[in-house]
This record gives C-alpha cells, sequence and structure tokens, in this order.
C-alpha cells in the first residue's frame, strides 16, 4: 500500500522566509532515494541543493522553475511504498545506508510534517535533514522512471487523508467583490506583508494560492499588477491624449522601460542597504597613505624560499590582518546597536567579513575568529571563500554573522569610496587602488605606491576621536608595517 507524503520548503536557517526554484532536479515519475537531491533554490543568501527526507516515487512537482516558495510552501509529494515492478523500488526510509537492500515495497513513515518543520522527523522514518551534506550519508540512487500506469496505480492506492496529489493550477487572486478575511489573515512571509504595506494591498481581501488558503507572495504580485493594470486602464479612458513622458536623454517612455525584479541576492542587499542607511547614521572618514613599504613587505615574504616559506600572502590578507590589530586597539568598532534595547553591544571575537564581486551579485563572505589568525590563516580562508564564491556554493552560515566588514573596491580601479556600513555592523574598511603617485617622502619628492583608506562608521558606537584614531593605525601600519610586529 502506498503513502503521498508531502514534502515543504524547509527552513534554510539565517531569517530566511523563501526562496526561488533554480532548478529541479527530478521529474515526475523518478524514484528518489533518502537525502537525495530533489531542486536547487536560491536564497537570499546561497544557492542551495535540497534534500527529500523521504526514498520513493515523486508524484507531483509545485512550482516552476522561477518561481518563488515561501518556507512551509509544498515542494513535492513523493508516493513511499509505491511498487516499482522488475525494475527494483525505491530506497526504504528505515534503511537509508543500505538502498540496495529494499524489497518491491517500502515502509510507510507517518504523515507529512507541519509546515513549521519543513521535513520529515527521524521518528518518520525520513532523515529530517535539509541541507545536503548534514543527512544520514546513503548513496543518491540512480533516478528510475515508474511507467505511468504503475506510477497511476501507486497513487490510486494512497490512503485517503493524505493530502492531493497533483498540484491545482495557481487561482485568480484578486477579486474586487471578494468578501474581507475574518480572523488572522493566512500570511507567513513577513516580506510578503511588507510587500503588500508597499504597495496598498489589503491582504484581507485576497485569496490565497498556497495551501489552506496561505497567501504567497505571487498572489500579492498578481494583485499589484491588476491594480497597475486597472489604473493604467482608467487613465486611458480618462486622458483619451496620453503625455508623452521623456527620459532625460530624451529616449522611452516609463511605460517601456525594462522592470527588473529585486530577488535573491540583488534584493537582499537592497534591503540590507536600505535598512542600513535607514537605520545608521554613518559618517565617513578618509586618509591617503604610503604603502610602498607594505608591498615591499609582501615581495619580501613571498620571496622566500625553503620550509618555513609557506604560501603567498596576498595584500588584502595582510589589510586583514591590520584590521584585526586595530581592532584590538578599538574595540568599539567591533560592535553592534541594540535598538530595542538602546545598548551598544561590544563583541568578544571579530569575524571579518570582505566584499567579493561575483556573477550572483555582491556577496560578503565571513572569516570566523580573524582576530586568532596570522595574516596567512587569514589569507588562505579568504581564497577558500572567494572560490565558493565564485562557484555559487557558500552557504547561508558562511554569509553571515560578521562583525566588521573589509572592502576592497580598488580592484575595479577606483580610488576612493565612502562605503555603506554591512548593517548590523558598525564600521566598514574601504581600500582604493594602490598606484604610483607623486609623494613627499623624506623631505623629498618621489614617485610612491599610495592608496586611498576610507572608514564608514556608526556615529553612535563612537565619536570621531576613535574613528580616526583607527584609522591612523591603520594608515601607519600600511605606512610602516614594523607597527605591526608589536602586535604579533
Amino acid at each position: 500500500m502506498a503513502q503521498v507524503l508531502e514534502f515543504k520548503l524547509p527552513d534554510l536557517g539565517e531569517g530566511l522566509t523563501e526562496a526561488e526554484i533554480v532548478r529541479w532536479l527530478v521529474e515526475v515519475g523518478d524514484v528518489v532515494a533518502i537525502d537525495q537531491p530533489v531542486v536547487e533554490v536560491e536564497t537570499a543568501k546561497a544557492m542551495v541543493e535540497v534534500p527529500c527526507p523521504y526514498g520513493g516515487v515523486v508524484t507531483a512537482r509545485f512550482g516552476e522553475e522561477g518561481t518563488e516558495l515561501p518556507v512551509g510552501a509544498p515542494l513535492l509529494t513523493v508516493a513511499v511504498g509505491a511498487a516499482e515492478g522488475s525494475s527494483g523500488s525505491a530506497a526504504s526510509p528505515s534503511s537509508p545506508s543500505s538502498p540496495s537492500s529494499a524489497s518491491s515495497s517500502l515502509s510507510s513513515p507517518s504523515p507529512s510534517p507541519s509546515p513549521s518543520s519543513g521535513s520529515g522527523t527521524e521518528s518518520s522514518g525520513g532523515s529530517g535533514n535539509v541541507l545536503v551534506g548534514y543527512g544520514t550519508g546513503a548513496p543518491a540512487a540512480r533516478r528510475r522512471r515508474i511507467r505511468p500506469d504503475r506510477l497511476d496505480r501507486a497513487v490510486a492506492e494512497a490512503p485517503v487523508s493524505v493530502a492531493p496529489v497533483v498540484a491545482a493550477p495557481v487561482a485568480e487572486v484578486l477579486v474586487a467583490e471578494a468578501p474581507v478575511h475574518e480572523g488572522p489573515v493566512p500570511v507567513v512571509s513577513p516580506l510578503v506583508r511588507r510587500l503588500a504595506r508597499q504597495h496598498d494591498i489589503d491582504l484581507r481581501r485576497l485569496a490565497g494560492s498556497g495551501p489552506d488558503g496561505l497567501i504567497l507572495r505571487a498572489d500579492v504580485d498578481r494583485a499589484i499588477r491588476t491594480a497597475e493594470e486597472t489604473a493604467a486602464a482608467t487613465a486611458r479612458v480618462q486622458a483619451p491624449v496620453a503625455a508623452v513622458v521623456a527620459a532625460p536623454n530624451g529616449v522611452a517612455a516609463a511605460s517601456d522601460a525594462e522592470r527588473i525584479p529585486l530577488r535573491g541576492v540583488r534584493g537582499a542587499v537592497a534591503d540590507k542597504l536600505s535598512r542600513s542607511r535607514t537605520e545608521i547614521p554613518d559618517a565617513t572618514c578618509w586618509v591617503d597613505a604610503d604603502a610602498t613599504e607594505l608591498m615591499a613587505v609582501r615581495a619580501a615574504m613571498n620571496a622566500a624560499t625553503g620550509p618555513s616559506a609557506g604560501p603567498k600572502v596576498s595584500v588584502l590578507a595582510l589589510l586583514a590582518r591590520i584590521c584585526t590589530a586595530a581592532l584590538a586597539r578599538f574595540p568599539e568598532l567591533n560592535a553592534t546597536v541594540d535598538t530595542a534595547a538602546r545598548e551598544i553591544v561590544r563583541l568578544p571575537g571579530v569575524h571579518l567579513g570582505f566584499a567579493a564581486q561575483t556573477e550572483r551579485g555582491l556577496v560578503v563572505p565571513v572569516v570566523r575568529d580573524a582576530h586568532t589568525r596570522n595574516a596567512e590563516s587569514i589569507g588562505a580562508e579568504i581564497a577558500r571563500l572567494t572560490e565558493l564564491a565564485r562557484t555559487g556554493k557558500l552557504s547561508p552560515a558562511q554569509l553571515t554573522g560578521g562583525t566588521f566588514t573589509l572592502n576592497n573596491y580598488g580592484v575595479f580601479g577606483v580610488d576612493g569610496s565612502t562605503p555603506i556600513i554591512n548593517h548590523p555592523e558598525a564600521a566598514m574598511l574601504g581600500v582604493g587602488r594602490i598606484m604610483p603617485k607623486p609623494w613627499v617622502h623624506q623631505g623629498e619628492l618621489a614617485v610612491r605606491q599610495v592608496v586611498q583608506l576610507s572608514l564608514t562608521f556608526d556615529h553612535r558606537v563612537c565619536d570621531g576621536g576613535t574613528a580616526g584614531g583607527f584609522l591612523r593605525y591603520v594608515a601607519d601600519c600600511v605606512e610602516q608595517p614594523a607597527v605591526l610586529l608589536r602586535t604579533l
């Protein structure tokens, strides 16, 4: 007897409330094993392969590629215990480590988990895991396709109490005469509520297309489009002769402009930067520094040979080590502000974020416990995280929890910037390009390697004297690396 279990989009951690389907890894009718990745999703922080906690036959998928789903929304359904005939059977949930020993039928785990859990529990026979690499270690079964007649028979034999298997098309959500909801509005995602507020959408008049009438972001987006189309139609009726609204350069009207949704990494960056500028009273100070000696020291380090030479050290690694030394002297900047409690929270350790530009947008990987590392160790970790960022394999945990950010925008060929603080941190050090410039050195004009350093800081955690002292110490270490030896 087959049992159809519904697998919901799990909580991927770090406060994420939704994810966009990037690529399905299975088709309806495929046989999946416990912890086999079934879909690749993009959150506001990273690309994640989501494994299914059940073993069986995929009977339905919910959402096309490019669709955004809130946490707890149905992802797919799996017929557990469906016969596969002579070709074998799906892996048994009770034996995740031995898929090859499964018989022609599967044991039936408990009913589908609650939306809050997002995945099966161990007691249900599933792995209960939500991310690849944290599962039972069962090898992924080779994808096998069930013949349609056997799939239909397996679904027909499923218990009546389980959720419907076939995904219904999304219903129309904005009805002018729709009755107002009584009681709590069925919305889970804070993002959906905020989006509705921004566009004056009354959630009480929306009919949700999610399970049990849950209002999804797609429902709100559809309502926004409908409202815009209605307003445009009304304007056409009231104004037969439309005014031509041209851009300053005389190009197309606004109605012909390209609209790009703020989603994924771009949307997360927009939200964080907007929040930073709204909440943080930031100020910026900057200074030019002679980096000639720092570049010479780096060249000497990397030219060393022998057993103690070690790997090459990057300029970014040296600047990161200088930052940790400066934060030890000025701990006020390794902090955050609890706005609700009206308290400055000084943090005991330095988790150093660094800005990295990728094809998916700007991300900030975090070097954990940077205050305990030397330049070589920091450089190795920066290289490892940068490679993960370029391949889109950074986990949400590797992109959060930073206490201070180092932003090397000099790689873009610019000298200076006033960076926006990476909320909820209290400061960010910006580094421009290092290039030959005329400089007064030892009383004479000379050509030196000059860099501009800028510090943007939260004026609530300290005043200009502290910020200036921090920046001056960083500049001194750049100009005279021997200063740093006192703290090593």
